[in-house]
């Protein structure tokens, strides 16, 4: 039976980018993962093994370091959206470009005050140190004439260590589950959001106060919500960045249940006032939905595991 080539892309996956910006003494860190997919007039180095539309994985691996030179990195969506434009309009065999990047935070290291011993510690402005909340990713996916942009990001541990209740739900032959009048609530956050930023004609969003902002609405969402359910509370917090962000039209949450149960201790003779809890891993109930402006079309996967 005859077989035709369905969709395909190529690129270069994961390259580690590091941009020092020194403004004097004072440094800035953008640490970035980059990964390039490029997908256009592709069929002939499949079926005959041509590569004379193949532009090769290696220069798109230069280009992220050269443009991380050339233009800086302002924003992890700013940078990937240089790169999105170059390959389409550079190369006429390339019809889209799709661009992930990860970025992973720093913060500076407090040093000593003006008083201390050690000579210039007060005016350490170069020392930094991994900010261990979260990873921010987006992806831009450019095709020569429009934009998607999806943010977001993931490996946000939150806690509530009480407004949260779990009870009335359905109950058959095989439910064990106490009800919870009081219980912790905690989920790994991993969030995605498409901004309606869709050509150069619009006016371009800040995407660096747009993280910043949406992150704190996003947070605020999970601590001001008392909770019936994690659907309820996944809902606010989607709602809380549509009604605050007027650059964002989608919101999709996969939030994955971090179980706190009460430990038994009657048999040491201790009496266990919702003080002592066991954390399990797994396994964990995983809740997902989709938040959206009304009257938007839904176009974040469902699937965040490779987004």
């Amino acid at each position: 039976m005859p077989t035709i080539l369905g969709q395909n892309q190529y690129g270069k996956a994961e390259n580690r980018v590091v941009k020092i910006t020194r403004d004097g003494a004072t440094h800035h860190i953008k640490d970035l993962n980059v990964s390039v997919a490029l997908s256009g007039d592709m069929d002939e180095v499949h079926y005959s093994g041509s590569n004379a539309n193949v532009l090769p994985t290696d220069t798109t691996k230069n280009t992220v370091y050269a443009f991380a030179k050339e233009h800086g990195i302002e924003s992890a969506e700013q940078f990937g959206i240089h790169l999105a434009r170059h390959f389409v309009t550079s190369q006429e065999p390339i019809k889209t470009a799709r661009i992930r990047i990860e970025e992973y935070a720093w913060e500076r290291i407090a040093t000593s005050d003006a008083n201390s011993k050690f000579i210039g510690a007060d005016e350490v402005k170069h020392s930094f140190v991994r900010k261990g909340q979260e990873t921010r990713v987006t992806q831009i996916t450019y095709d020569g004439s429009s934009w998607e942009v999806i943010s977001g990001l993931k490996d946000l541990v939150v806690m509530n260590s009480t407004n949260s209740e779990f009870w009335g739900y359905v109950k058959d032959k095989y439910t064990t589950l106490k009800e919870a009048y009081d219980r912790i609530l905690a989920t790994q956050v991993s969030g995605r959001w498409r901004f309606n930023w869709t050509d150069d004609e619009q006016k371009m969003p800040n995407w660096e106060k747009s993280y910043e902002q949406t992150k704190k609405h996003m947070l605020q969402a999970f601590a001001e919500t008392y909770s019936l359910s994690l659907q309820q509370t996944l809902y606010q917090m989607g709602a809380r960045i549509i009604n605050n962000r007027s650059e964002i039209d989608e919101v999709r949450f996969s939030l994955p249940n971090k179980h706190h149960f009460l430990v038994d201790l009657e048999p040491f003779g201790l009496k266990n006032d919702n003080e002592v809890y066991f954390a399990a891993d797994r396994p964990y109930g995983l809740i997902e939905a989709t938040i959206l402006r009304d009257g938007c079309e839904a176009k974040i996967p469902m699937d965040l595991t490779n987004l």
